[in-house]
């Protein structure tokens, strides 16, 4: 089983001192803003990744 990725930084102050939550799966804290916040994996979106650039110069 492998780990899990950790944020690289709060979505509130954007520092990068945080720490796992006591609350649970998915849960941090952030030492320098004083929040605590959740990352929940939603699921694929149906649609997919779509580009509309060709690589190219527009005309």
């Amino acid at each position: 089983m492998s780990e899990r990725a950790a944020p690289f930084h709060c979505p509130y102050c954007g520092d990068e001192d945080l720490r796992p939550g006591e609350q649970g799966h998915g849960a941090w804290e952030c030492a320098a803003c004083n929040r605590a916040f959740q990352l929940k994996f939603l699921g694929l979106l149906a649609r997919g990744l779509q580009r509309h650039d060709s690589g190219g110069d527009p005309t």
